[in-house]
C-alpha cells in the first residue's frame, strides 16, 4: 500500500486564504448590474439634458451659472430624476445579483453583503448632502465633481468587501471628478462618462471575467486569492 502523498503546504495556505476571503468578501456581485446601472445613468443624463435645454438657452451651463432662485425652481425635477435613477438602478442590481447568487448557491443577504452596503452608505449619504448644499449655494458647478469623487471614495471604501474591480472603478470615478473640477462646464458629460460608461465598461469586464460561461469557475477562484 502506497503511503499518502504529503500535502503541499503552499496549496493548503492558498485554500485557507480562499475560504477566509469567501467568508469576508461578497463575490456574487453581478457585472450585469453595473451595465444596467450605466444604461440608467446615460438615460438619466439624456433626460436631464433635454429638460434643461427646454428651459434654459444654455442648458446645464446656464443652470450652474444662474441664480439660486433658478436652481431652486429646477430642484424638484432634478431630485425626482435622481430618485428614479437610483431606484431603477437598485432594482436592476437586485435582479441580476439575485440571479447570480442563485446560480452560485449563495445567500444574497449575508454578512459580507451587509458590510458592503454599510461601507457604501456613509460616503454616499454624506456626499449627497454635501453636493445638495453646493447646488443651493454659490458653487453649483462643483456638484458633479463632488458626486463623482464621493462615489469613488464610497467604492474604494467598499472594495475590501467585494471584487477587486470595484476598487479600480472607484479610482476611475475619483479621477474623472478631479478632471471635472477643472472643466466644470462639461459636468453633464463627465456625469455620463463616470456613472454611465464607467459602470458599463467595468460591468462588462466583471461579467466576462466571472460570469461568462466557461470562465466563471476559474475566475472566481482567482478573485479570492489575489
Amino acid at each position: 500500500m502506497k503511503p499518502a502523498a504529503n500535502p503541499d503546504p503552499l496549496a493548503q495556505l492558498t485554500e485557507i486564504r480562499a475560504i477566509m476571503d469567501r467568508s469576508s468578501r461578497y463575490l456574487s456581485l453581478s457585472g450585469l448590474s453595473g451595465v444596467g446601472a450605466g444604461v440608467v445613468a446615460l438615460a438619466g443624463a439624456a433626460v436631464g439634458h433635454f429638460y434643461l435645454k427646454s428651459h434654459y438657452s444654455d442648458g446645464y451651463l446656464h443652470l450652474m451659472q444662474g441664480s439660486v432662485q433658478e436652481r431652486q425652481a429646477a430642484l424638484p425635477f432634478l431630485l425626482l430624476l435622481s430618485f428614479v435613477m437610483i431606484g431603477v438602478a437598485l432594482l436592476v442590481a437586485y435582479f441580476f445579483t439575485q440571479r447570480r447568487t442563485k446560480h452560485d448557491g449563495q445567500p444574497m443577504w449575508n454578512g459580507p453583503a451587509r458590510r458592503l452596503v454599510a461601507s457604501l452608505a456613509v460616503p454616499l449619504v454624506v456626499g449627497g448632502l454635501f453636493c445638495l448644499r453646493l447646488y443651493l449655494g454659490s458653487d453649483a458647478a462643483m456638484v458633479v465633481p463632488g458626486l463623482l469623487i464621493f462615489y469613488g471614495l464610497a467604492l474604494l471604501n467598499a472594495s475590501k468587501f467585494t471584487l477587486d474591480e470595484i476598487r479600480w472603478l472607484g479610482l476611475t470615478q475619483i479621477g474623472l471628478g478631479l478632471v471635472c473640477m477643472l472643466l466644470p462646464g462639461w459636468g453633464l458629460l463627465f456625469f455620463a462618462l463616470g456613472f454611465g460608461l464607467g459602470h458599463i465598461g467595468y460591468g462588462l469586464v466583471m461579467y466576462n471575467r466571472y460570469e461568462r460561461p466557461g470562465t466563471a469557475g476559474a475566475a472566481a477562484n482567482s478573485a479570492v486569492v489575489r
